[in-house]
This record gives structure tokens, C-alpha cells and sequence, in this order.
């Protein structure tokens, strides 16, 4: 399907060359001289290979979208660099290294359900939940009468990724975590 440019969003994944590649930013700028068009300037991430690309088009030009499948999925366990996960329809498990899981690898814990992304029948990507709940497994010890104004200290998850955390946070607390930025949003409810 095509769509023009000017509709084009973050996240939004289009077909060049065959490939899937998907937007990480998207900015539109319109030139101060007369008569010139708006120009759409787009970062891409090809999904099969990992490659980025800055890509600018003018208003009005076309881009072709990619035709993909988002599959409900359910992540298992790591065994060595990868990564097992179970379609939750047809109850068909994938198996991906740790390049095609890629950034998301911090954020995955057991059972944890995500939406696989597929190309030509193949999983070229996963879509996280917005926030996951991780275990803190080493951080400074707690600074008592702290508030959440207070500096923000480093804490190591159960995942290995580092995030900063309040003060009042201890080693052993499960925090919630935002899966975009990977910024502590909250301590997470029992």
C-alpha cells in the first residue's frame, strides 16, 4: 500500500528494496524560500539486517508501506544468545539470536507478552509492552528520610540493562520500567 510522506509517522515500517525498515524519527521541514515544497526527513532501521539510513522525500511523494503481521507471543526463556518465544494462537515457538532481539533483550523477563512482527512470514521484529516489571539486583543502599525529588542513583535489573532509580530504592524491589527509554516509572505494585 502506498501512503503519502506527509502521513508518514514514527514507528511506521515501509518496503524499500524489498526490506522492511522501519522509521525511528521523522521530522518535516518547510523551506522559508518561495515556492519551495515541504521536505519529509525520515531515519530508517531495516528490521532484516540491522542497517540505518536517513532518507529525505519532498511533499507529496509517495512511500510504499510494508506489509506486515503483528502476532500475539509470549516470551519463554534464553537459552545461551537466544531467545524462545511461543506464538499464543497457534501455540508455535520461534527462536531468535540475540541480534534479531536486539535493545529489547533487557526487557525481557519469563512469560512476558510481546507482539511479533512478521515479514513474508518471518519474525523481523518484536513490539514490547509499554512497561515491564524488573527486579532490582544491585543498587546503593537505601538513603534514609530520601524523597522522589532527591538525586536518582544506578541499580543493575535482573535483566543486566542499568536504569536510575530514587534513592528510597533497594536491592530486591521490583521497579516498572518504561520499555522506550528505559526510564524508571514506578515501583511496581505486588
Amino acid at each position: 500500500m502506498t501512503v503519502n510522506v506527509t502521513e508518514l509517522k514514527r514507528g511506521d515500517i515501509l518496503e524499500i528494496d524489498r526490506d522492511p525498515w522501519q522509521a525511528t524519527e521523522v521530522v518535516s521541514q518547510t523551506p522559508s524560500a518561495r515556492g519551495a515544497s515541504l521536505l519529509v526527513k525520515a531515519k530508517l532501521k531495516n528490521l532484516r539486517t540491522g542497517q540505518t539510513l536517513a532518507k529525505t522525500w519532498r511533499g507529496g511523494e509517495s512511500v510504499t508501506t510494508a506489509e506486515v503481521d503483528y502476532r500475539p507471543a509470549q516470551f519463554l526463556y534464553r537459552q545461551g544468545d537466544d531467545f524462545v518465544f511461543m506464538d499464543l494462537a497457534s501455540y508455535d515457538q520461534t527462536t531468535l539470536d540475540a541480534s534479531q532481539v536486539g535493545e529489547a533483550a533487557g526487557y525481557l523477563v519469563e512469560n512476558v507478552e510481546v507482539k511479533a512482527v512478521l515479514f513474508q512470514e518471518r519474525v523481523i521484529a518484536l513490539n514490547l509492552p509499554l512497561t515491564v516489571d524488573l527486579e532490582i539486583r544491585d543498587t546503593a543502599p537505601a538513603i534514609k528520610g530520601a524523597t522522589a525529588q532527591a538525586q536518582l542513583k544506578p541499580a543493575t535489573l535482573e535483566t543486566g540493562i542499568s536504569v536510575l532509580v530514587p534513592p528510597y530504592i533497594e536491592t530486591g524491589e521490583k521497579v516498572r520500567v518504561d520499555t522506550r527509554d528505559g526510564r524508571f516509572v514506578e515501583r511496581a505494585k505486588s
